[in-house]
């Protein structure tokens, strides 16, 4: 949901800037601006929603592909990745204000901040006046400030990197005349004197840095802090208000808008027209800016009044001191108009500072402008006058100036007054005096720091001469100055420089006193000390006395600009040589000195300024090719030869230098020139020939020494090639030749390969743009003979997480793409042997198979996988028709080369940048119209190179079958009809030499399963594969018929496979486990062992997972029945942890029978386990004699013995499950199936599981069987309801008296019958007895295998219904309630512990039966003689049902006597009455059917309690009118939970769909639990009526001894499994079995596999 927001945000945005591009009205600059922001988010939003990577150009283009070098593509893919991953960064990082900022900071020098005061509200009585400036707490001092005059916009200038601007001051109001409460204004001063009124603060620390937003529409409040009292100080103000002390407002304060600016202030009025307009008044830097232009005039001083203490005299209190302030020439005169309160206000000849009220000490921090013009400076000075100021306005008219202090502006040296704080000297006099210039010119201004500083109290006056002024010693007064001036300057070594004609004798020593000068000293007069440098070589140009004193002070101010510090210069230093240089002889004595450098250290010979000098080398020759420039435009070319052998004669210099192997400083001497000498390219090539310039470029590199400065040699290679020179044939050719060699070397070396993936990238990329003008061929030959090779073997030694290698393949690729046919196939020929051409060709292909597998760069950089796809398919192709010419001939054939050749086409047509339908159509589309679809020219290819082996193709079988059906599994209709008729040619092929393909049989078996496992393959794959082989066959007679069996088996597997992967992904895993038992079925078929295997440990992983381990066993037991218990080694591939250590047949068997073990014990399916138990210990005992292992499986099997006795084992439901409909998978269409239910799971869950896969389909509520509507509907319907398992008839059970633990087991496991029961009315209704007329239609229902087996469900393989009359309906009732009775019985005799109360309701069910009206309705409907006339065929069971009524009197007898022993005493009166009612039915049922006994018997074993058996007539009339087996004796029952009674209670009653819910009247027994308490009363002796036979459970089956049950398990697997005991006989029909979703139960017999 958040990225949701996040793109929905960023559409909006998109959408407005999208109208705002439209618009048309914005300039150039800015609609570029916002084309970046445009497509920055758009690529941001493309890489958040895993979209391709668009590359753009400068101007936000995207790139054509087709008009863009490879080499250009992969750096614009690789700087867009990471400006999206650097933006990502930012998102997600809480400082990513701070980081934009910090970006903005790298890209501008300076940034500004734009201030508008909106509104201000302050009540402090008088007229006022609103200044403002930036403030820095931790200095205590203002940076700038402004007073307004009307104007709302301020601008207030810094640099980018002060870190020093914490907070704003916003306002200092001086108090005038009493108004009341003003807004914002300006208005003429009226009061006695200024004073402080009012102070506001706000913190713009995180403006400045970009971590809050700054807008010109957001207003900001600033609340206002007024002056508490007269003496209170601003700046203790300031401290309170950045404290937050003593703050007030009262909602009085002021309103502002607040936004940085990026750049200088051009660039902001360019940016921000609306902002920065005329109008906007601009506060300048306190200093130099950031960049001083030629040019830029300016000349401010700035002076800060700092403090003053002032002793009061003879007064009693302190005076109210107020400073004037005021600019004098020499005679006195006020200068007029040069002092400036603030930005924005007029100039003032005089400026008044704040009044602090009776203060000692006074500080008042407050700064003016003072604007003097150049030309005056010298002869002007400050002048500072100090008098009291007083309340009352008629003495303060009469107050005088009691002292006074001055500071000239310049110096007698000439400099201008020094940066800083100024201690100046007071003078007393009389006003006169005081104001007389002639009087304290000649005096001190400022105190020594020998004099004694201000000390409190002290009356020490000092005499001033004859001037009739004094030294005040009492008082003292600070201030502080800053000059900003272009002109003037404060360095007297600078200034002899300047004005080097006043003292000519001096020039020498100024020129060495330059380097000492302060670096940001010299940068500010750049310009004029450019002037009088060159001013000396011109003056002088007849001499060279000056000449090496003028370069190095030129080498010293051009290094200066080069430092970082100062490298924004960089712009000023171009635009003197290229305005304002004009020095025409300069070039002949620079060249000249520069070159006598380089001779002496040539020669070995020290030379310190030579490092220096290098490093301003291009700054030298730029002066020296301008100087030339102005010299020929004067001259008119004059001297051209003599300037280009002065030339040649610097760089031969240069060139013997680099032969030079001495260490130490040649060694840094060479490094120096070969950096800095690409810099001089630019500036030589147009006054100097070409190919000399080539020649002596060539010697420069080739003269270092092979293995000296590589990186640097590198580099400077790189500056070369990226010059204009190296656009030059001639330069090109000379240089290429020398370059080559060395690339080659390192590159096979692995030595500085950063630095020679750039060169090779750069000469690449100059060799494509230059291929437009003029040819280039010859240039990419040498590259591609010496480079390619060189390359691709590179390539294959890099790791793939090596970052080079994505660099070197672009290399690689924009090779290829620069080569045509020719270049190919003189390439080809160049190499000396064909052994060296076949090592070439099968590394390509191996490099090629490599890079298309494992992707060299993201699956997002879309454009540039297709441009090296496009070239990798070009080259392919060329070596492709090389093959074919020098290595197909018999003598020349080359087996592994073309199989590299064909895996390699395979791998290219299979890649996933390739599969088109995997992408959108939008994508699609762009793909076919730039690069059309590569996989057909591909699949041509590689059929063409299939048919054009000849006779060599069987080499080829069966290992390019695989990859073939690789390539025709691409879901490509043209590519495949092209292509699959290669697997008939396959097939033919290795029939004419074998009379059989089964070798390609196998092998296309084996790839198809995992091939399409892993995605591939459709159903059309399958129609195209057996139309087009069958087309094919039918074309050869001696091919038709194996043909067409081998097509039926392949598209049978086809069929399988593709199902299974349909539903290999669901969540839900039961059909996964269907189709693998189909799958692994159908390799059993057709006798394909190892894939049978596989998918039998498939299948056994899945029930692992789903925790059915029965399943599990059942599914590895066939595995281990295919094993035997000998010591030959495993043939079949082994699965799982089976696997290394498991050498023959006999371990491997024996460790899946104990993983099979304890799958059945995890199962609680324990009689399974003792039947392996039992096989293990035979061969323990009788085989391998391994005793130990005997007893560790003989105690396993006696827990599991145990275990069936004590562990409750509920039985699990059944479940019949039909899928109706065309919609369903054709394994699932119209079949039913007997699903096996989990412990305890209910049917309204196992439905909610059953339909989690289907969501549509649509529950059929009916349990018949649907009609032909819905079979053939194109919808989906599923019925389920619950089914009895029919137990088979046990022989061995008969007569014994055994626990119901073991025979329950029998009744739900091992069965493949199940029965469900629909009762329904026929015959006239008879509303007082509804059994006289209810049938049941009993459907059976046989499953392929028994439950459980391989899988939880089978498919029903047949069904019969049958019809059950009423009276054979009431016969199973009576014989349900009557094993009950006993069940309850001998349950109770097992166990005296258990609850009485089920035996109580069951018991009085039957004896009281108040609401059914027992079996008295039995006797209505069937003892009635009419009955007997209407169907006399029923005598017999007539009198089987009278015989059972009859057998319930001694089991009710019996149950009645065990009741009486248990009950309590509260239940004592319901028993009582119980045995009236039961006494009164025995009589009755005695009377009319007989008297029956009871048999008990003891069991041999002591303690073990008695059971009930029938008497010696139940045998008989038990099975009157019955086919079936007889049911079983009595039985004992172990003890079972209270919970476990109620759950086989809600089991019996639980009914199918059909019968809906349950009806009290369905059990009796629970109805008359009521009336229990009451008391004795008549009894009616109506037998209680039946059951529902669904409910009813089956008889018990007698336990078998250990020989039958081995008969019995040889039997049922032999009868179960999917061969008969010889191995001879089929399986089931594949029509009518293979697409089930079981066809398998639990095959343990010989599978025929040996």
């Amino acid at each position: 949901m958040e990225r949701y927001q996040q793109v929905k945000q960023m559409m909006y945005e998109l959408m407005e800037q999208r109208s705002q591009l439209l618009s048309g009205t914005l300039p150039k600059d800015e609609l570029l601006q916002l084309k970046k922001e445009v497509t920055g988010k758009i690529d941001y939003g493309n890489r958040i929603l895993a979209l391709d990577l668009v590359v753009r150009d400068e101007d936000e283009n995207i790139l054509d592909p087709d008009k863009t070098s490879i080499i250009s593509l992969f750096q614009a893919h690789k700087k867009a990745a990471q400006t999206i991953t650097q933006r990502i960064q930012e998102e997600t990082s809480l400082q990513q204000s701070a980081l934009g900022c910090s970006a903005h900071l790298a890209a501008s020098p300076s940034h500004s901040l734009y201030l508008c005061v909106r509104n201000f509200v302050c009540n402090i009585g008088e007229e006022a006046q609103l200044f403002m400036a930036l403030y820095d707490p931790g200095e205590q001092r203002m940076i700038r400030g402004t007073q307004l005059q009307g104007t709302l916009g301020v601008w207030c200038e810094h640099r980018a990197a002060s870190s020093a601007l914490g907070q704003l001051e916003k306002h200092r109001a001086r108090r005038r005349k009493p108004e009341g409460q003003v807004a914002f204004g300006l208005c003429p001063s009226t009061g006695p004197f200024p004073a402080l009124g009012a102070d506001a603060v706000m913190d713009i620390t995180d403006i400045t840095k970009g971590k809050c937003e700054s807008d010109e529409d957001k207003q900001h409040f600033i609340p206002v802090h007024l002056v508490a009292a007269d003496n209170d100080f601003l700046h203790n103000m300031i401290r309170k208000a950045v404290e937050g002390k003593d703050i007030n407002h009262k909602g009085q304060g002021f309103w502002v808008s607040l936004k940085m600016l990026w750049g200088d202030l051009s660039q902001a009025r360019k940016d921000h027209p609306h902002l920065v307009d005329r109008s906007t008044v601009v506060a300048r830097k306190l200093g130099y800016p950031e960049v001083i232009m030629p040019g830029d005039v300016r000349n401010d001083i700035y002076l800060t009044l700092v403090q003053g203490e002032f002793d009061k005299g003879n007064k009693k209190t302190q005076k109210n001191v107020e400073v004037t302030v005021c600019v004098c020439d020499e005679s006195g005169s006020v200068v007029q108009n040069v002092i400036y309160h603030g930005v924005g206000d007029k100039p003032a000849s005089e400026y008044r500072s704040v009044v602090y009220y009776q203060q000692r000490h006074q500080r008042w921090m407050e700064t003016v402008k003072i604007a003097v013009p150049i030309e005056d400076v010298h002869k002007t000075h400050l002048r500072f006058t100090f008098r009291h100021r007083s309340s009352s306005e008629n003495k303060d008219k009469s107050e005088r100036i009691f002292s006074m202090a001055f500071v000239k502006l310049m110096r007698p040296d000439g400099t201008t007054l020094r940066d800083g704080e100024h201690d100046l000297v007071l003078y007393k006099g009389s006003s006169r005096k005081l104001e007389d210039a002639d009087a304290y010119l000649t005096l001190p201004s400022v105190r020594n720091l020998s004099e004694p500083k201000l000390l409190s109290g002290s009356s020490f006056r000092v005499s001033g001469g004859t001037s009739g002024l004094t030294m005040s010693a009492r008082d003292s007064f600070q201030i502080s100055t800053l000059v900003c001036s272009t002109k003037l300057t404060q360095n007297v070594n600078l200034l002899g420089l300047l004005k080097w004609r006043s003292k000519p004798s001096l020039l020498s020593r100024n020129l060495q006193k330059l380097m000492n000068v302060d670096g940001g000293e010299v940068i500010k007069f750049l310009q004029d000390t450019l002037d009088a440098l060159f001013s000396i070589m011109m003056e002088n140009s007849d001499t060279d006395v000056y000449d090496t004193l003028v370069f190095d002070a030129l080498v010293f101010i051009v290094g200066l600009v080069a430092d970082r510090k100062f490298q924004h210069f960089n712009a000023v230093l171009e635009a003197y040589i290229r305005q304002h240089f004009s020095a025409t002889l300069a070039y002949k004595k620079l060249i000249s000195v520069l070159t006598q450098y380089v001779d002496h250290a040539s020669r070995g010979e020290p030379c310190e300024l030579l490092m220096r000098t290098f490093k301003a080398l291009e700054y030298i020759f730029k002066f020296i090719v301008r100087s030339r420039h102005l010299f020929a435009q004067l001259y008119e070319g004059k001297e051209t030869a003599e300037f280009q052998c002065s030339l040649q004669r610097f760089f031969l210099s240069l060139n013997q230098l680099m032969k030079s192997p001495l260490e130490g400083p040649t060694l840094l001497s060479q490094g120096a020139a070969l950096k800095s000498l690409p810099s001089i390219l630019e500036d030589v090539f147009g006054i100097f020939d070409s190919s000399a310039l080539g020649a002596l470029l060539r010697d420069f590199i080739g003269n270092l020494p092979p293995q000296r400065l590589l990186k640097q040699k590198l580099q400077s290679l790189t500056d070369i090639v990226n010059s204009k020179i190296f656009q030059s044939y001639e330069c090109r050719e000379l240089l290429l030749q020398m370059a080559v060699p060395i690339l080659q070397e390192l590159i096979e070396k692995g030595e500085e390969e950063d630095a020679c993936i750039e060169l090779l990238s750069n000469i690449l990329e100059v060799l494509y743009k230059a291929q437009k003008v003029n040819p280039v061929k010859k240039h990419i030959q040498l590259i591609l003979e010496r480079l390619l090779h060189t390359v691709n073997r590179r390539v294959i030694i890099l790791d793939r997480e090596n970052a080079l290698r994505s660099h070197y393949v672009a290399c690689m690729a924009a090779i290829l793409s620069q080569m045509d046919k020719d270049l190919y196939s003189s390439y080809i020929k160049a190499f000396p042997s064909r052994p060296e051409l076949m090592d070439f060709l099968m590394e390509t292909f191996i490099l090629f198979k490599d890079l298309i597998g494992k992707m060299v760069y993201p699956s997002d950089w879309m454009v540039m996988n297709m441009v090296q796809n496009r070239e990798f398919l070009r080259a392919i192709n060329q070596f492709a028709a090389t093959l074919t010419e020098m290595f197909l001939s018999n003598s020349s054939f080359e087996l592994q080369l073309w199989n590299n050749y064909f895996h390699l086409a395979v791998a290219f047509l299979t890649q996933d940048s390739l599969q088109l339908e995997n992408f959108s159509q939008a994508k699609r589309n762009s793909i076919l119209a730039k690069y059309g679809d590569m996989r057909a020219t591909i699949g041509a290819a590689i059929r063409d190179m299939w048919y054009n082996l000849g006779h060599h193709k069987i080499e080829f079988i069966p290992g390019m079958v695989g990859p073939i059906l690789e390539m025709t599994l691409v879901p490509e209709l043209e590519l495949r009809k092209s292509t699959i008729p290669i697997f008939f040619d396959m097939m033919l092929c290795e029939y004419q030499l074998t009379e059989s393909f089964s070798r390609f049989e196998d092998e296309i078996l084996h790839k198809l399963d995992s091939e399409v496992e892993g995605g591939r393959g459709d159903e059309q794959y399958k129609q195209l594969f057996e139309s087009i082989l069958l087309s094919c066959c039918q074309r050869h007679p001696e091919l038709a018929k194996p043909g067409e069996n081998f097509v039926a088996v392949v598209t049978g597997l086809l069929e399988r496979l593709l199902d299974y992967r349909a539903v290999m992904n669901d969540e839900n895993k039961t059909y996964s486990m269907s189709c693998t038992v189909n799958l692994l079925n159908f390799y059993k078929e057709i006798d394909r062992q190892a894939m049978y295997i596989r998918y039998l440990y498939k299948l056994k992983d899945l029930h692992v997972s789903y925790e059915n381990y029965t399943e599990g066993a059942y599914t590895l037991l066939l595995h281990a029945r295919l094993l035997k218990w000998s010591d030959e080694a495993n043939t079949a591939p082994m699965q799982g942890l089976h696997s290394p250590s498991l050498h023959t047949q006999r371990q491997l068997k024996e460790a899946l029978y104990n993983q099979i073990i304890d799958y059945f014990d995890q199962g609680k399916m324990w009689e399974e386990a003792i039947h392996i138990c039992k096989e293990l210990a035979e061969q323990y005992e009788s085989e391998v004699f391994d005793y130990e292992m005997l007893s560790d499986i003989l105690q396993r099997e006696a827990k599991f013995y145990e275990k069936i006795l004590k562990v409750l084992r509920p039985s699990p439901d059944y479940f019949a499950v039909g899928y109706y409909g065309q919609g369903f998978p054709t394994f699932l269409r119209n079949k039913v199936f007997i699903y096996r239910g989990k412990e305890y799971e209910r049917r309204e869950d196992f439905e909610m599981r059953l339909l989690s896969p289907f969501p549509n389909a649509e529950q059929l509520k009916s349990t018949s069987p649907p009609s032909q509507d819905i079979t053939g509907s194109p919808g989906q319907y599923i019925q389920c309801f619950t089914v009895q398992p029919v137990e088979e008839a046990k022989v061995r059970f008969k007569d014994r008296s055994i626990p119901e633990q073991i025979t329950n087991f029998y009744k739900a496991n091992h069965v493949q019958k199940f029965s469900y029961s629909r009762p329904f009315k026929k015959g006239p209704k008879d509303p007082d007895n509804e059994f006289a007329t209810m049938w049941i239609e009993r459907t059976t229902f046989v499953t392929a295998y028994p439950l459980p087996g391989i899988l939880r469900w089978f498919v029903v393989t047949s069904t019969t219904t049958t019809i059950i009359s009423p009276l054979e309906n009431a016969i199973e009732t009576m014989m349900k309630t009557n094993e009950k009775i006993m069940s309850e019985i001998n349950r109770h005799q097992n166990d005296p512990s258990l609850p009485i109360n089920p035996l109580s309701m069951l018991l009085n069910g039957i004896v009281d039966p108040a609401v059914m009206g027992g079996f008295a309705k039995y006797e209505t409907a069937f003892f009635q003689e009419s009955y007997l006339q209407e169907h006399p065929e029923d005598e017999g069971n007539i009198e089987k049902l009278k015989d059972l009524i009859a057998w319930q009197t001694p089991l009710l007898a019996e149950g009645i006597r065990i009741h009486g022993r248990k009950v309590t005493e509260d239940l004592r009166p319901f028993h009582e009455r119980m045995e009236q009612c039961f006494m009164q039915l025995q009589a009755k049922v005695e009377s009319q059917y007989g008297v029956r006994e009871m048999v008990c018997f003891e069991d041999r074993r002591s303690g073990r309690p008695r059971s009930v058996a029938w008497g010696p007539d139940w045998d008989r009339l038990s099975h009157a009118g019955d086919s079936t087996e007889a049911p079983p004796t009595p039985k004992p029952a172990p003890r079972t939970s209270e919970s476990e009674d109620r759950r086989n209670e809600r089991k019996e009653n639980r009914s199918s769909t059909f019968f809906g819910p349950y009806s009290p009247k369905q059990h009796p027994a629970l109805v008359s639990t009521s009336r229990a308490v009451h008391p004795p009363q008549q009894c009616s002796y109506q037998h209680p009526p039946p059951c529902t036979p669904a409910q009813a459970p089956s008889p018990p089956c007698p336990i078998p001894t250990m020989a039958q049950e081995k008969r019995r398990l040889s039997r049922s697997m032999t009868e179960s499994s999917l061969g008969s005991s010889e191995g001879t006989q089929p399986l089931p029909s594949r029509d009518t079995t293979g697409a089930q979703p079981s066809t398998a139960g639990i095959p343990i017999a010989d599978s025929g596999w040996k």
